[in-house]
Formats: C-alpha cells, sequence, structure tokens
C-alpha cells in the first residue's frame, strides 16, 4: 500500500502537521504540502465551447503524484467550519480534472483510492468539525472513494495538539491500521 497526504494547512508544523506526522510515523508516506504549490482556483468553463482551459500550474503535476498512490490522507486545519481554503481549491480543481482529456480515467482512478481524514480545530472541534467530515464524504462518495475514517484533533495554539489525547490515541490506531 502506498500513501500519500495532502496537507492543507498554511502554517509549516501546525496542530494538524502534527498530528499527522503522528500517525504516519514510522509509514513511508510521500507528503504533498499544497502551501509550497500554487495551484489557481478553478474557473467555471463548463458551458463555454472551449471547456476548461490548463490553469498553468503546479495542480496537474500534483495531480500525477497523488494519482500513483493506493490511499490518500487529507490533513486540514478546520477553518470556519470547514476544510482549509486551499485543500477546497484543490478539490475544486477535481470538477475541471473531470473533463480533461489529460486525466480521461480520473473518476474510475480515485475510486480506486482510500481516503482519510485528519482535521484540527480549536472551537469544539469534535462537533464543529462534523459538518466538514461530511463533506468530505460527500466527495468522497461521488468520486467512488473509499472513505475509511477520520481523526479530529483538538488544538489551538501552536503545540496543542500534544494535550488531546483522544486524537492521540486515535492516530496512534490508525498508524496500526496503515502498517
Amino acid at each position: 500500500m502506498s500513501i500519500a497526504i495532502i496537507y492543507g494547512g498554511t502554517r509549516p508544523n501546525g496542530n494538524t502537521e502534527t498530528l499527522t506526522k503522528y500517525a504516519t510515523q514510522g509509514i513511508e508516506v510521500e507528503e504533498i504540502f499544497l502551501r509550497e504549490h500554487i495551484i489557481h482556483p478553478i474557473v467555471d468553463m463548463r458551458h463555454d465551447e472551449k471547456g476548461f482551459q490548463d490553469r498553468k500550474d503546479d495542480y496537474n503535476a500534483l495531480l500525477k503524484r497523488i494519482l500513483q498512490h493506493d490511499t490518500l490522507i487529507f490533513a486540514t486545519p478546520i477553518y470556519w467550519y470547514s476544510m482549509s481554503g486551499m485543500m477546497k481549491n484543490f478539490v475544486d480543481r477535481w470538477s475541471h480534472t473531470m473533463r480533461d482529456a489529460n486525466f480521461p480515467d480520473f473518476k474510475a482512478q480515485l475510486s480506486t483510492k482510500n481516503a482519510y481524514i485528519i482535521a484540527v480545530g480549536g472551537d469544539s472541534p469534535s462537533i464543529k468539525g462534523l459538518p466538514m467530515i461530511e463533506q468530505f464524504k460527500y466527495i468522497f462518495e461521488f468520486m467512488g472513494m473509499e472513505f475509511k475514517g477520520y481523526i479530529i484533533g483538538k488544538g489551538n495554539q501552536p503545540g496543542d495538539i500534544h494535550e488531546d489525547k483522544v486524537a492521540l490515541f486515535q492516530a496512534e490506531q490508525l498508524r496500526k491500521e496503515l502498517f
């Protein structure tokens, strides 16, 4: 099994990244930090006779890397009760890719993937983060991906995640599952 982690946080070594690295400690993974790449927002050209146009950014190269893996871990801070803007922007671009001749089997390829979510937030995240989990669940369902589970941690200030014993325990359990 090969694993790619798609990080949607803007802060290096933030709580989400820390929890995700704890969950995957000792496991070979490919880490993809969206903050290190240029991914332009989607321009909806579904109804234009020219169709979607190449946005000339890093998105397609990242997608090729991600599609090589069996398991995808979406790691995002909880921002305003949802995934980070970078993560949402990345997922929004899938609409373009489903119509891109360079990725003719995109949806079928994603349908073979297992998906996990690791998220951290500061304001009752185990409750207020659930709409985001549902959002991901619907995305995975639409793409035919198998949603394998999620961890929601609590942390606001840098390093707070080390105090969330429940999330750390869940991360240990996920690590065992991924081995």
